[in-house]
């Protein structure tokens, strides 16, 4: 698949909600996922999918009610792109809100390499 190939797919499976068939198909095994800060719980880097599929189950953990996810249209250039995420989830013990995001990935190989997130 090609990169602009892959930021479609992938922006659709995080419209769907569907984060970890997406991860399980796109990305690399020894691939990096970057926080903008260290999280109650999360390391800032984790590295590995096996540890980001962890990851992506235990934040799925934390969330009540997931009320959907809209996703901009991907920006590709060179083997990167970028969308972003926008969650409406009440989180466990926490109000409604809407979590804002953009989201940055590398790609290499078909696969992606890394990705990062900033608020």
């Amino acid at each position: 698949m090609t990169v602009q190939e892959i930021a479609i797919k992938l922006a659709e499976y995080c419209r769907t909600e569907k984060y970890e068939q997406a991860q399980q198909e796109l990305y690399a095994a020894d691939v990096i996922s970057i926080e903008p800060d260290t999280l109650s719980g999360f390391e800032k880097e984790t590295h590995g999918l096996q540890n980001i599929l962890e990851k992506g189950r235990k934040f799925q953990e934390m969330v009540e009610t997931s009320y959907g996810s809209t996703v901009s249209a991907p920006l590709v250039a060179g083997n990167s792109f970028a969308f972003t995420l926008t969650m409406d989830l009440k989180m466990k013990g926490r109000e409604r809100s809407q979590m804002s995001e953009l989201c940055v990935y590398v790609v290499q190989d078909g696969k992606v390499v890394s990705e990062q997130f900033f608020w």
